[in-house]
């Protein structure tokens, strides 16, 4: 019969947020059998891998393929996509520089805010967590979910638990964890399908739209996937404002 065994644990920053709040915020006695892989343990209490970017063993940085000692005192630090901690070992390679995303199906008017901004989002109502993950290896993209459990999933490298229920805070949440101010292209971006806009000549869409439209605008843009029809209306004006309002209120 195995013995059991004692190590401390300590979540720092956001990892909190999946801690139970006896745990939060302090050092706390994690209680195991055997030698579990440090992936392990940090996931039985609670935080998905793909949270976590540096861990340190009694002062020494180590991988996830760690075998927890008795003993072992145990700092566990969240990803530091905007901090360069290369001295020490993260625990993934580097952040995706062209980030894209695919995200769960709660999270619909997150990918329209994000492919407004010029991202690019895969979103279905009917993606099932395994198309989801298959989806992120194939294509390198990041998670973007409200569901734990496909975090948890060894396969997937890259992903982010959202923990708001607004989706302008959830879209400031995105932005802040992977850094991308600077990488903002909006109206790129087809809201509806994801695909990328390109400017058409009028002639080709002025039967497509309304003839007030015709009249009025001379500028306007295709969605290379859907065949949408766009332009700078009224809406567009509408939508800068919540461009500005996402950016303004960081």
């Amino acid at each position: 019969m195995m013995t059991s065994r004692n190590a401390q644990f300590r979540f720092y920053a956001e990892l909190n947020d999946f801690l139970d709040e006896e745990k939060q915020k302090r050092s706390f006695v994690y209680t195991f059998k055997g030698n579990p892989a440090i992936k392990d343990a940090i996931e039985a209490i609670g935080a998905p891998h793909t949270e976590v970017d540096l861990i340190l063993v009694n002062g020494v940085s180590v991988g996830f393929g760690y075998q927890l000692q008795a003993g072992d005192r145990v700092s566990v630090y969240p990803v530091f996509e905007s901090l360069d901690i290369t001295p020490v070992a993260k625990l993934r390679r580097e952040p995706l520089r062209e980030p894209c995303f695919i995200l769960d199906v709660h999270l619909g008017k997150l990918a329209k805010l994000l492919r407004l901004l010029g991202f690019d989002a895969r979103y279905s109502n009917d993606y099932e967590d395994d198309a989801i993950v298959a989806c992120a290896v194939r294509e390198k993209r990041i998670v973007l979910t409200r569901d734990l459990g496909i975090l948890k999933t060894s396969a997937v490298t890259h992903g982010y638990w959202v923990r708001s229920r607004d989706p302008i805070e959830q879209v400031r949440e995105v932005l802040r964890r992977f850094d991308l101010y600077k990488r903002l292209r909006p109206f790129q971006r087809c809201m509806t399908c994801n695909g990328r806009l390109e400017r058409v000549d009028r002639a080709a869409v002025v039967s497509r739209v309304p003839p007030q439209v015709a009249a009025q605008y001379q500028d306007f843009f295709v969605c290379a996937a859907c065949g949408k029809v766009y332009w700078r209306g009224s809406h567009y004006e509408r939508l800068r404002q919540k461009i500005d309002k996402i950016v303004d209120d960081d």
